[in-house]
């Protein structure tokens, strides 16, 4: 029987980052999911109850406290199961993962931001130069992924690792024009290598 639930929607970004490690670590017969859509003009009554942000996931452990947001929910979950944690737990490289798992949100978050600003909003209230600065964001992180974490990347699939593949899978969602791969080709290759693992293709978003 689950123990926890988690308050989720198929299409989020950031509870596929649960999900993802979820099924990395074995443990989704803990948790059972309730599904909830909201949106920041659309809130959700069991979302609020939840989570007073408003966001999902939420997660509500056996002893019906609630944990949020996804960073919270990761790091969490990382220490219920038995195999190597997906965060060092001490060290120069655990604050190397977190650096590297905060950038890969913010790219996340600045392409959530674009969504809805030109998704949203009324086209006569949208503000481009707005949007220009939440699209060159993306550019950096891309850019720093390519050149400086590539290596780190690809030596195992910690939580760095999924919080960038779920935020480079919303970007392929959400603005499939923007051709990232033709710019960061190392970057491209590593995203290509671990889309394929069984975690990703079981949380695919519904296009």
């Amino acid at each position: 029987m689950p123990s926890m639930t988690l308050f989720y929607s198929p299409t989020s970004p950031f509870v596929r980052k649960v999900m993802v490690l979820l099924h990395e670590t074995e443990q989704l017969a803990k948790v059972a999911l309730q599904e909830v859509q909201l949106s920041p003009i659309s809130p959700n009554p069991a979302v609020n109850a939840a989570n007073p942000a408003g966001k999902i996931p939420a997660l509500r452990l056996a002893d019906g406290s609630l944990l949020f947001d996804s960073r919270v929910i990761l790091e969490y979950l990382d220490q219920q199961h038995d195999g190597q944690p997906l965060l060092a737990t001490s060290g120069s490289a655990r604050w190397n993962g977190l650096t590297l798992c905060a950038l890969a949100d913010a790219l996340l978050d600045a392409a959530v931001l674009i969504r809805y600003e030109s998704f949203l909003r009324p086209a006569d209230k949208r503000w481009d130069s707005w949007l220009a600065g939440q699209q060159d964001k993306i550019e950096r992180a891309l850019a720093y992924f390519e050149q400086v974490a590539s290596a780190s990347l690809s030596e195992h699939f910690d939580l760095a690792a999924i919080s960038l593949a779920c935020a480079l899978g919303y970007v392929d969602l959400r603005q499939p024009e923007l051709a990232w791969r033709q710019r960061y080709p190392q970057l491209a290759a590593w995203y290509a290598a671990v889309s394929q693992r069984p975690s990703l293709l079981a949380t695919a978003p519904p296009q």
